[in-house]
């Protein structure tokens, strides 16, 4: 795709700067390469630190250590456990390289651990909020005060069963549930309650084909459906300015400051 002139990986900021005023010109906005930001679900793959380098070296920007279960580095989703040598020395070398860390997927053991040795940029790409819906895959309040501290952003996942409590797997279904836009948009104004302003909160859909519409808000029938959610918070009172900063402006706030 990149040899097709479809899209351009970004590496810093000055890529990023060219890719936004692309992005800002009507006349070329319909014939652009669609920007990318190369980042790892899980580190496992990364045998020993020489492959971080290595994969830096191609353009690896954001690393979450964990995913689901036991890591090489770090527990994830529906496991425990702090992290080992292995997954302290990753953090030091990310922060040397200045790699983003992910903090998705961490469980808590290794979400707490990160954040007491990982002292670069952190970001959660894809998550939403435990008060809404009671999983160890969902950040408690305490976790996205953490994260707040730390000038993160947090993007709101589409997947249904973190959207709305009770999904039963291979029964429930979006209308039966009520998963909607609206259920989605409560997990991100918990986390603008919570911070007492816009600033943490992006969008982060994870609607990347491990599911379709049989998993994700029912009003969302495409990628283009996104555009509904500017009107939906403008409903529940967000100004202008707080609607840009969730549609892509504290995305781009995040990456100018990391990559400064």
């Amino acid at each position: 795709m990149e040899e097709a002139g479809e899209m351009v990986q970004i590496k810093n900021l000055p890529a990023l700067e060219k890719q936004v005023a692309l992005w800002k010109d009507e006349s070329t906005v319909d014939k652009m390469p669609i920007g990318y930001i190369l980042s790892l679900e899980g580190a496992d793959s990364l045998i020993t630190l020489e492959y971080l380098e290595r994969a830096y070296g191609y353009g690896l920007r954001a690393i979450g250590p964990a995913h689901y279960g036991p890591g090489r580095y770090a527990n994830g989703t529906d496991s425990s456990g702090k992290m080992e040598q292995a997954g302290l020395d990753l953090l030091s070398k990310m922060e040397e390289l200045n790699i983003i860390l992910d903090a998705t997927h961490l469980c808590d053991d290794a979400f707490w651990q990160a954040m007491d040795h990982f002292h670069g940029a952190v970001w959660a790409s894809h998550n939403n909020c435990r008060a809404l819906v009671n999983h160890n895959r969902q950040f408690s309040d305490d976790q996205l005060k953490a994260l707040f501290q730390r000038d993160a952003v947090i993007g709101a996942a589409m997947d249904a069963w973190m959207i709305v409590p009770g999904w039963v797997k291979g029964k429930s279904t979006p209308h039966s549930t009520g998963c909607n836009l609206e259920k989605l948009l409560d997990h991100v104004d918990h986390i603008c309650q919570l911070a007492g302003n816009s600033r943490h909160i992006g969008i982060g859909s994870d609607l990347d084909g491990a599911f379709g519409r049989e998993q994700c808000p029912y009003d969302l029938e495409s990628i283009a459906d996104l555009q509904k959610i500017p009107g939906l918070l403008k409903k529940r009172g967000y100004s202008d300015r707080d609607i840009e900063g969730i549609m892509h402006g504290n995305w781009l706030r995040f990456l100018r400051k990391a990559w400064s």
